[in-house]
């Protein structure tokens, strides 16, 4: 099943928070797979000057539903749990969510966040679950 990376931005674009508020991009996608991106700006940084954590979840959250949703939209996260491993280095920071396996019910994604020098900064595990109407 072939993806088409016009019409997925666009499905997309009705997440307001992610494509507006904090301004992440879809750069790629495929078959239960999607790379996104983020420009830093001073809106994302905490207190110290760092990246905040939530815009790093955020970024991977995102790219997780863009890898599970492109040719439809029928999956919602229900886990997800994120490791830190190191600060960010520059001004772009990538998401590229893979499917590990993808069930009936409940799919498994694999989300790496790298920096502009391709340093995994953060690697995210997220478990989602199809929409089912009652």
């Amino acid at each position: 099943m072939t993806c088409d990376l016009s019409k997925v931005k666009e499905r997309f674009e009705k997440d307001v928070f992610a494509t507006e508020t904090t301004g992440i991009e879809i750069v790629d996608v495929g078959e239960c797979y999607a790379k996104c991106m983020l420009y830093l700006k001073p809106k994302h940084l905490n207190a110290m000057g760092a990246v905040m954590g939530g815009v790093i979840y955020t970024l991977a959250d995102f790219a997780f539903a863009v890898a599970a949703n492109n040719n439809a939209l029928e999956m919602v996260s229900i886990s997800g749990d994120i490791k830190f491993l190191t600060s960010t280095y520059g001004n772009v920071l990538y998401a590229e969510a893979k499917c590990l396996k993808k069930g009936r019910r409940n799919s498994f994604f694999d989300i790496d966040v790298t920096d502009c020098k391709g340093r995994l900064v953060a690697k995210v595990s997220i478990v989602g679950t199809k929409i089912v109407d009652n």
